[in-house]
């Protein structure tokens, strides 16, 4: 069995919810040459002639991408996107400084080369990573007084293993400033 098919959504409750198995849909989009057209074409086939919602529309197509080798992990139109995330136990505002005080965030990060291009109080930061091109969305939850979750994602990678390496770089940044906030 694949890697995709270990972690995809069960059969069950994907015929659940559009009335196909993920084999059936398979077959539906082999015969309708959909390992050509490019992304957006398939889940608009499958949107308007199958009368799903656009998040199944999506959910189909890239499960079926994965499936027939038309889409890597963590592949999206634009380059590669990875994502991380860590409850720590401090405040949201605490949390948010953390990332938006360029003297704060030198000292869990070792670098200050991020560019911040918009920020939201406690809610939310996008930036330009360090090499100019690629760029990280990161976001802000309270879990309580005393604990809040940062996520941050970062897209427009070029290449897999660039990937791979920056999903374990934000896992360690990450616990090194949960280690921080304590």
């Amino acid at each position: 069995m694949s890697e995709v098919a270990t972690k995809r959504i069960s059969d069950r409750a994907v015929k659940s919810k559009t009335k196909r198995t993920w084999n059936e849909w398979f077959s539906i989009l082999d015969e309708a040459g959909a390992k050509v057209p490019t992304h957006k074409d398939v889940a608009s086939y499958i949107y308007k002639n199958y009368n799903l919602s656009p998040w199944w529309s999506q959910m189909v197509t890239v499960t079926y991408e994965k499936e027939r080798g038309l889409r890597s992990k963590y592949q999206r139109p634009d380059g590669y996107s990875v994502s991380v995330s860590k409850v720590l136990n401090c405040s949201v505002d605490k949390l948010y400084n953390y990332w938006a005080d360029d003297k704060v965030r030198i000292r869990w990060l070792d670098m200050n080369d991020i560019k911040i291009k918009k920020a939201k109080q406690d809610k939310s930061i996008t930036a330009t990573w360090i090499d100019g091109r690629t760029t990280l969305e990161v976001n802000f939850y309270k879990k309580g007084d005393s604990r809040s979750q940062v996520a941050v994602q970062h897209s427009k990678i070029m290449v897999i293993e660039e990937a791979v390496r920056m999903k374990l770089y934000w896992k360690k940044r990450l616990q090194r400033l949960a280690n921080m906030s304590e």
